[in-house]
């Protein structure tokens, strides 16, 4: 299931651009987070240093997905402002 996940990320066109979804979960402490994305409802991990600015908790954000060693990650994210 994880790998079609990610198979559907990296050989999909709807992998480039930007992407939209809503956090999930983010606890700033321990520097981690999940996001929603809005077009597969799929989670992605974010960390803190790939956060522009201030994220929490059901936030809609705007984010770009790169491959790490454990998986797809959430980079560029930003919060959306209403």
């Amino acid at each position: 299931m994880i790998l079609d996940f990610i198979k559907r990320l990296f050989n999909s066109d709807k992998v480039s651009g930007t992407k939209e979804g809503t956090v999930k979960f983010f606890n700033a402490k321990k520097g981690f987070g999940f996001i929603i994305i809005n077009d597969t409802n799929e989670e992605i991990f974010v960390h803190t240093t790939n956060v522009v600015g201030k994220i929490k908790e059901k936030n809609k954000v705007t984010f770009n997905v790169e491959k790490s060693d454990k998986g797809p990650i959430a980079t560029n994210v930003k919060a959306v402002k209403n």
